[in-house]
């Protein structure tokens, strides 16, 4: 089997596809052996942040000394990048060689549960190949929490980071239902560590009232002081229970990353890697591409993978306390399952000069027809395919003193990085 063989073997349901539930993940773990039953770690659920704080948690626990598996997603270029050890991700040939080893496993569930999904299937294979390899496990959920393929993990440490609307049609109407959803990853005994506030928080607590938790809450427990660094980063503190960090560095843009670093300080203290040392060195080297990340200069390129009204409107606020009063220039794409509507409101609160749309080839039939978001959007917009293609029309409206913000789908975000080298 080639790599391109595997990938066609996990997504032959279509990349899209869903199956909510985490019986068929429980039964393909418990069939090789349940490797995850040895695993501790943290698994991050949240509307936004995630990534950001998975990637902190990650680099300070490889800095503490662990060997440490990192399960992000979606991935920006590569399927590789779902499954890292150490921060490298797994080769093309042993994608192939775990998958050929799970096939017969996942042959045999099919056969009595119904075909796994592709992110069923990806979930498995990544803990088939981490539990040997490392000490300590950070994994990122996918959808929502309760019915997410990576709830079927035990890991010690449950991180919620924030809770917005997104994904309503799988996981509620409010921010109750949604918290409900996310808050359900709460395992008996679990440390949990959230930024969530208001309603979410009141749920969260509840949660881990039931399962005789421990929370740690932003803002309560744990505090945060911070200022920014401009296009640097950011500087902060952060103080919980039995520790204290000064002046700690991040270089992750954006005035909420703080926030995330705060809440994997917390979760490294609480998987024993919280040395002062291990904090600075691990936040300092942190790096996570696709998020307010700058590619190129003159104009100056900037991506962002923020698909939900909350993700972009807060990224735009910070990229325009960045930029203040310079041209803004937005390529803009998204997918069918999202309202444009409200994402094209979350734009708006950006104020770019103008719009390029266009359409990610990686979604394609899944994402909307360009032309009928410049429509949406109104006068002053353009419709350009392919990607690239309305990249470089962008740049010629920004001009070299502007700005170009790539942003809308995580799928055009990879799709750009992926022109100007891996992330």
């Amino acid at each position: 089997m080639t790599y391109q063989e595997a990938l066609d073997f996990i997504s032959r349901q279509g990349r899209f596809a869903m199956k909510l539930g985490t019986e068929r993940t429980r039964a393909i773990l418990d069939r090789i052996g349940a490797p995850d039953r040895e695993l501790r770690g943290a698994l991050i659920a949240g509307t936004n942040g995630k990534g950001s704080t998975g990637a902190c948690l990650a680099s300070i626990l490889r800095a503490g000394g662990h060997r440490v598996g990192f399960m992000p997603k979606p991935h920006l270029i590569s399927y590789t990048e779902r499954i890292e050890v150490d921060g490298v991700p797994i080769s093309e040939d042993d994608f192939v060689k775990t998958l050929e080893d799970l096939r017969p496993v996942f042959e045999e569930i099919a056969s009595e549960m119904g075909a796994a999904t592709e992110f069923e299937m990806l979930t498995a294979m990544a803990i088939a190949y981490l539990a040997p390899r490392v000490d300590v496990l950070v994994c990122e959920v996918g959808l929502g929490g309760r019915l997410d393929a990576t709830n079927a993990l035990d890991l010690g440490v449950a991180m919620i980071t924030n809770v917005d609307l997104d994904h309503q049609k799988y996981l509620g109407n409010t921010i109750g239902e949604i918290a409900r959803e996310k808050a359900a990853i709460i395992k008996a005994g679990d440390l949990v560590v959230t930024g969530c506030e208001g309603e979410a928080l009141a749920v969260v607590e509840d949660f881990t009232a039931r399962v005789m938790g421990t929370v740690w809450r932003l803002g309560y427990e744990l505090g945060i002081e911070s200022r920014s660094l401009g296009w640097e980063g950011s500087a902060l503190t952060v103080t919980g229970p039995g520790f204290q960090h000064r002046d700690l560095r991040i270089s992750l843009v954006g005035d909420y990353q703080p926030a995330n670093a705060a809440l994997a300080v917390a979760a490294a203290h609480a998987l024993d890697a919280g040395s002062d040392e291990a904090v600075r060195s691990g936040l300092a080297s942190a790096r996570w591409p696709g998020r307010l990340q700058v590619i190129a200069h003159e104009p100056r390129v900037i991506l962002d993978g923020g698909h939900n009204p909350a993700a972009m409107i807060k990224a735009g606020a910070a990229l325009r306390r960045l930029i203040g009063s310079e041209k803004l220039v937005a390529v803009f794409a998204m997918l069918s399952e999202r309202d444009p509507v409200e994402l094209l409101a979350a734009l708006r609160t950006v104020r770019p000069d103008t719009v390029v749309f266009t359409e990610p080839a990686s979604a394609q039939g899944h994402a909307i027809d360009a032309d009928r978001l410049k429509e949406l959007y109104g006068p002053g917009a353009y419709a350009i395919r392919p990607a690239s293609a309305a990249l470089h029309r962008a740049c010629e409206l920004a001009g070299p003193g502007g700005n170009v913000l790539v942003c809308g789908s995580i799928y055009l975000v990879g799709e750009i990085l992926s022109l100007k080298g891996s992330p």
